[in-house]
């Protein structure tokens, strides 16, 4: 088909955007045009310029789980930036949503500018826009079988990954521990917590380890200060943007558990001990990790009950046994591949109709 215009709306966070940043590399690859809307204080600003794509900024903030003083605010700037929005849209054949309070705007401008609307839900319980908007969409891409239920047309697709960790083969432990540890892109207090505790028991233990851990812009700096007078080998970073070749290294990966990080899991077969974000909405990071768990691809903590004494315990109890190369291979059941390329499949069509 000739090339054509999509808006790909949504941000914030890693899981909004980079699922996002799969479906455009595709439809780019197809001849598209791509141009993404967020704002200059996501995570998009940073991750969609370096793609070689075109971010329209706009201001909004949350309604949802904020307060009065948000959601006011939220709301004036709501009709300006749904104005801006619409001399985004209008030359688009279809938007696509990853969702967040950052595609508000742009679906509404979508809707009202009479342009398909395709949404993506990773999550089972859909996010509050996806839930406002359900009914007046195109296509729903899901990534569980039950969140059909949500949507009039809906396609599961599974959550878009770089294609990058599908080609991650599988890593037979060697002397040392490779240790993946990652908070999402913003980083997790308890979780980088339970990973300072960490430190002393490799050392005193006397077990060879190389970890890396991404702690998050607001702490990376004082963390990666204090791991270097400890001489374990690896580092502590902000944020890690080659994340299939952080995958590829480690033989253990502990993470939160949103949708976009268990597919990618998945994706590369890594087993993993997950740490739901307690906070999440509907409670769908534990949904998620008790899945994974209930499968032997992963094992579950609960935030509340985290510190680095339970954490070494556990990883000594994994790596003492063939435990990780069992959980790889189940992680690999939940994977998905092809999920951007369906996508970018289901926009063309929805251009069309």
């Amino acid at each position: 088909m000739p090339g054509k215009r999509f808006v790909m709306a949504g941000g914030g966070t890693g899981g909004h955007i980079i699922p996002g940043l799969a479906v455009a590399r595709e439809l780019r690859s197809r001849g598209h045009e791509v141009v993404f809307v967020g704002t200059e204080r996501g995570l998009e600003s940073k991750l969609v310029p370096a793609e070689g794509f075109t971010l329209e900024k706009i201001s909004i903030g949350g309604l949802n789980r904020v307060g009065l003083r948000q959601k006011a605010a939220t709301l004036v700037q709501l009709p300006l930036a749904t104005l801006r929005c619409r001399k985004f849209v209008r030359p688009a054949a279809a938007v696509f949503s990853m969702g967040g309070y950052v595609a508000g705007p742009p679906v509404m401008a979508a809707l009202l500018s009479g342009r398909p609307v395709v949404v993506m839900e990773p999550n089972a319980v859909p996010g509050f826009t996806n839930r406002v908007i359900s009914r007046f969409v195109s296509r729903a891409l899901i990534n569980f079988p039950d969140t059909a239920s949500f949507f009039p047309h809906a396609d599961l697709t599974g959550v878009p990954v770089r294609e990058e960790f599908f080609r991650i083969p599988a890593k037979p432990r060697g002397e040392v521990l490779n240790l993946l540890i990652t908070g999402g892109s913003q980083g997790a207090l308890n979780l980088n917590i339970a990973a300072e505790q960490l430190w002393s028991q490799f050392m005193q233990n006397r077990i060879p380890v190389r970890i890396l851990h991404q702690a998050g812009k607001a702490r990376a700096e004082a963390i990666s200060s204090r791991f270097e007078h400890t001489g374990l080998a690896g580092e502590v970073v902000p944020f890690i943007t080659d994340m299939p070749a952080a995958f590829a290294e480690a033989d253990l990966v502990i993470s939160r558990s949103g949708a976009s990080t268990v597919s990618e899991l998945a994706a590369a077969g890594r087993p993993s001990i997950l740490v739901p974000y307690p906070y999440a909405a509907d409670d769908h990071q534990t949904r998620n990790a008790e899945a994974m768990e209930r499968s032997g691809a992963a094992r579950m903590v609960r935030d509340a009950d985290l510190d680095g004494t339970k954490l070494f315990a556990l990883i000594q109890e994994l790596t003492s046994t063939d435990a990780l190369e069992r959980m790889g291979r189940a992680a690999r059941q939940f994977a998905r591949p092809g999920a951007a390329s369906r996508a970018a499949c289901i926009l063309e069509e929805v251009a069309c109709s």
